[in-house]
């Protein structure tokens, strides 16, 4: 596979030896990106790292690799739009601008994490972003995201939902019944498949007749495309494509992210099921480089200004780290708050 620099040449970005190309973005667009997905990737680095030594405990899915995913949606996406994914979930709610406190403080179980420590890994949420979590029920999500969408149409905010899953949920029926209804009610919700390759353990080629996902859309006469999810200036562009026909009124989209997880399907998977060359082969066009290369050929910004933000992080990760470790665990009686229960539901015993 080529490398980073050749891979740059072909998408058509000057390699740095010759005239820096025009950039296409403001320059604040572009180190929001690197900030982003550095905070991203440097974050789930070290989340990795405490799982193993059992500070986070029980599942914990890691997005590394799959950074320019969230980050480019949110540059193409407003503040007072929705949020909704599965459970690999770390990401988005940091690229949205959630306190990276309160997320490791979540992955540890504490009580000053943002789900006051009782959803943990697969359950993060941030009301204050936007983020209405993420969801731990294969699928589960489609149609939550289907009706958070149909409540910003009924409540004619021009806002819209997107709804983020992995390939393995297509396969489930609930997506079926959502796609019908987003797009026979014309609902403002951007349907997103973060294809890794990998339902857990299993490709999608063992797994699916279809294996060029976004075609799945095109049965319910549904806008849909490939998104090469390992650049995110490409990632920006189609998300916005889909967010400006949504606000428009013609409804829904469906966006196959094509994109790869470094690591395992969770932090107990072995990786038994693809070779170590296939992960370096994809590492060579890892969107972190490449937007970093880019930046720098550019002239976007100097290597003493990334610099400077990779610096910023590792202190923004040392410090979520040391919040999380100081705070305390949840006492036994929060076991019993934020739990909907009707006073005078008439089946229950005594």
């Amino acid at each position: 596979m080529a490398s980073v620099k050749e891979k740059s040449k072909q998408n058509g970005v000057a390699p740095t030896s010759a005239v820096a190309a025009k950039a296409k973005h403001p320059k604040e667009r572009y180190l929001y990106w690197y900030e982003s997905m550095q905070l991203q990737r440097k974050f789930e680095e070290k989340a990795g790292q405490l799982y193993g030594q059992q500070k986070i405990r029980g599942f914990c899915h890691l997005y590394i690799g799959q950074e320019a995913g969230s980050s480019g949606s949110y540059s193409a996406l407003t503040k007072d739009d929705k949020w909704i994914t599965a459970y690999r979930d770390h990401g988005i709610p940091l690229a949205l601008g959630s306190d990276p406190k309160a997320i490791m403080a979540e992955l540890f179980a504490k009580q000053t994490g943002s789900s006051k420590g009782k959803g943990g890994s697969m359950h993060i949420f941030d009301k204050s972003v936007n983020f209405v979590g993420g969801h731990g029920i294969v699928g589960a999500q489609i149609p939550l995201g289907a009706g958070i969408a149909f409540a910003e149409k009924y409540n004619k905010t021009r806002n819209l939902c997107i709804c983020f899953m992995g390939d393995g949920a297509v396969r489930q029926g609930a997506l079926h019944e959502a796609f019908n209804m987003a797009m026979l009610w014309k609902l403002p919700v951007i349907f997103v498949v973060e294809n890794n390759g990998y339902a857990m353990g299993t490709s999608v080629a063992r797994s699916s007749n279809v294996t060029e996902l976004y075609t799945i859309g095109e049965s319910y006469d549904m806008p849909s495309e490939p998104v090469d999810a390992m650049d995110v200036e490409v990632v920006h562009e189609a998300v916005g494509r889909a967010a400006e026909r949504a606000r428009a009124g013609d409804g829904p989209t469906f966006l196959e992210f094509r994109t790869y997880r470094y690591r395992g399907h969770s932090m107990s998977d072995p990786q038994k099921y693809r070779s170590k060359d296939e992960v370096e082969q994809y590492k060579q066009r890892d969107p972190i480089e490449m937007i970093r290369a880019r930046i720098l050929e550019q002239g976007v910004a100097s290597e003493d200004e990334l610099t400077a933000i990779d610096q910023k992080i590792k202190g923004i990760v040392d410090e979520s780290v040391k919040f999380a470790e100081d705070s305390p665990y949840p006492p036994a009686e929060e076991a019993y708050k934020d739990v909907y229960m009707q006073a005078d539901y008439p089946f229950l015993m005594e």
